[in-house]
């Protein structure tokens, strides 16, 4: 039976939730931020699942409309400064990948803010993709070791990555099927579920069902069992 250590999703659908509902497309974000609690709450009550990776804004979602990108920078600050306490009291280790550089000095202060604060934690990882884009990493990751003398190993451009560890499952909400340049290195051997239920309407159960699907594939690796 597969122990799951690592799960990443792409979490989509949160315009496209409000706008069925007639709303604007920002309280998708606000309930998509509700959902992201209470997942990473029950991933922190799960003592198997070692580290939760969501992709929360990618390099390509500078392209979106300039309020709505306001917006959610405003939303993360928000979420990040409303949560520390519980990041506290469940043990959670808050840990951003991607290049926060070009977000605001104020931003990237919280940020980095809620990342010292919570590095004692030694519970479940929640980390946080904050333009991330998997090809962009990679290149930042290769560019860091061109000054190695030494010929570049796999295991050198994995520690070299801003995210370590290799990922067990990886879910897309939505209804899509593609991985939008996320965690591409990482996912290589990840099993991979497609949800058609928009974000904010997934729920801890929904991801549960996904975990016990999960513990009974055949997994190889590429070899013969």
């Amino acid at each position: 039976m597969n122990k799951v250590k690592h799960i990443a999703i792409i979490m989509d659908g949160n315009g496209r939730w409000a706008e069925i509902q007639g709303k604007k497309r920002v309280k998708g974000h606000e309930a998509g931020a509700e959902v992201v609690k209470a997942i990473t709450t029950y991933c922190s009550n799960n003592s198997e699942i070692e580290r939760l990776t969501l992709y929360a804004f990618s390099t390509e979602n500078w392209k979106r409309p300039r309020l709505e990108v306001e917006f959610l920078m405003k939303l993360l600050d928000k979420y990040l400064k409303n949560e520390l306490p519980s990041y506290l009291e469940n043990n959670v280790k808050f840990e951003p990948i991607g290049d926060t550089r070009a977000f605001s000095k104020s931003l990237q202060k919280t940020i980095k803010m809620v990342e010292e604060k919570t590095a004692h934690c030694d519970g479940l990882v929640q980390s946080l993709a904050l333009n991330y884009g998997s090809q962009d990493e990679i290149l930042r990751a290769v560019n860091s070791l061109k000054k190695s003398s030494q010929e570049i190993t796999s295991e050198m451009l994995s520690n070299a990555l801003d995210c370590k560890s290799d990922v067990d499952i990886l879910i897309r909400t939505g209804g899509d099927t593609r991985l939008s340049n996320f965690l591409l290195w990482q996912a290589a051997y990840a099993e991979l579920f497609f949800i058609d239920k928009l974000w904010p309407d997934f729920t801890p159960k929904d991801l549960k069902n996904i975990v016990k699907q999960f513990t009974h594939i055949e997994r190889r690796f590429g070899g013969l069992k």
